[in-house]
């Protein structure tokens, strides 16, 4: 009788030791799987906030020069207009899902892209004023962060 009650013990042991292994293992899958999702959601979001910052950027130069053509700029500023409130959106999006270091990233990316539209909104502003606006350097700083923030690593410089 002790034989198997040691046995059924052994058994119950190896039962309990199988359970928890499989339950450890689901329980870093899930874990894994979640972090996979958030990930592709913050890419898809980095990448909606940048191409929307480029939109702006492309309309309050195509604004510029228009003006330094001489021609009139209304629909490239009603295009920047609409990427604004869009941006503003995709904003939020973007800070709730990123790092600290990448969320500071764009609130200075915002603050070149205000300077931006400030600018492009002067009537008199052609091109020429818009150019010195840094707004590519802090949307390269930003490219850095998201890739520090998704564990993409990358060799090569960003220009």
């Amino acid at each position: 009788m002790a034989t198997q009650i040691i046995t059924l013990v052994g058994v119950l042991i190896g039962a309990l030791t199988s359970y928890f292994a499989t339950a450890m293992a689901e329980r870093t899958k899930l874990r894994h799987l979640m972090a996979t999702r958030w990930d592709e959601r913050k890419l898809d979001t980095y990448i909606e906030y940048v191409s929307c910052i480029k939109e702006i950027q492309r309309a309050a130069m195509d604004a510029g020069r228009a003006r330094d053509q001489g021609k009139d700029p209304s629909d490239a500023l009603t295009e920047m207009e609409g990427n604004e409130k869009k941006r503003s959106i995709l904003f939020e999006t973007f800070v709730l899902l990123s790092d600290d270091r990448a969320a500071a990233a764009a609130h200075a990316v915002n603050q070149r892209t205000w300077e931006l539209l400030r600018t492009a909104r002067v009537p008199s502003n052609g091109t020429a004023e818009l150019r010195p606006i840094p707004l590519v350097e802090a949307l390269n700083v930003l490219h850095e962060a998201a890739r520090s923030d998704l564990t993409i690593s990358s060799d090569t410089p960003t220009r």
